[in-house]
Parts: structure tokens; sequence; C-alpha cells
């Protein structure tokens, strides 16, 4: 079964783009040519997005492939299919990657056992629940990423089709 998703790279290194691109063409099976302009949020980055298209699996496949560059900032989501949900991974240098499941309307949909977990981790004193929710919605990776996401002159714009 197929779906479609989209790489965000938020900020690369020149000097990482062929690789960026050389992994995602790994991944995907086919030549892959990203357009990337520049990253005004981190002068000397370059950004680039790409709409893909692949079995249910891919974005944890495009993630794997990306992970391990620590000055690469990106994000990949895909579309829940009818066999799979879907999904989304957001990667920072210093926080590292984030996994989330998505619903169809693009929700996070959090698994009852780490609601459980947090709520454990909570009442023991450990942490505290708003903390944890914020990390089981990936809202450190949002803060972190949110100045990235700003399209900058010159960027493309993905219009949206399907009204839910």
């Amino acid at each position: 079964m197929t779906t479609r998703g989209v790489l965000y790279v938020h900020s690369a290194p020149r000097a990482l783009c062929p690789h960026v691109e050389w992994a995602v063409a790994g991944v995907l099976g086919t030549r892959v040519n990203l357009d990337w302009i520049r990253q005004p949020a981190s002068p000397g980055t370059w950004r680039s997005e790409f709409s893909w298209q692949g079995e249910a699996g891919t974005a944890s496949k495009l993630a794997s492939a990306l992970r391990g560059w620590q000055l690469l900032r990106f994000e990949v989501t895909s579309e829940p299919c009818p066999t799979a949900e879907g999904e989304r991974y957001s990667c920072t240098p210093g926080l590292g990657i984030f996994h989330a499941v998505t619903g169809i309307h693009g929700d996070i949909l959090i698994p009852e056992d780490r609601l459980r977990a947090a709520l454990v981790r909570s009442q023991r004193g450990e942490s505290d629940l708003e903390a944890e929710l914020a990390k089981l919605l990936g809202k450190p990776w949002d803060d972190e990423l949110e100045p990235f996401r700003y399209a900058g002159e010159g960027a493309p714009v993905r219009w949206l089709h399907q009204v839910v």
C-alpha cells in the first residue's frame, strides 16, 4: 500500500545538501534533486521541501537515513493509508529525533501506555505532568523548529487541496 508525504529539510550546511539528496534517493530508489534555497533563520544553511510517494513506512526510513547528521534540522510526514496511520518525525541537533503517530486530520495520537507512563512519572514526583505532555506532543521540537518553518522569500508554497 502506498502513501504520500513531505520531507522538510529546515536547515543544512551547503556541504551536506548533496548527501541529503543521496540519502533520500537511496530510500526512494530513484534519483532525487532537491530545490535548495537559503535559510534566513540560520545564515549559511539551506532549506528544501520534497513531496514523496512510497510504501507505508517510508517516512521512518527517510528519518533513519537522515538522523545521523548533527547539523541537520528536518521533518518528515506521511499521510495515513488503509494499512497504516500517518507519521511525523522531527529532528534537531540539540533534541535528536521525535516521532508521533498522526490520525487522518493530522492530530498526534498518543498511545495509552505512554500516557500512563507520563502520569506515573508525574505522580512519583520525577517530572511535571505538563512537561511530560508537552514532550509527548513534540512541543520542544516545535519550539525549536518554528523559526525555521517560515518560508523565506522565494520558497515554494504548498497548497492543500483536500478539504476535511
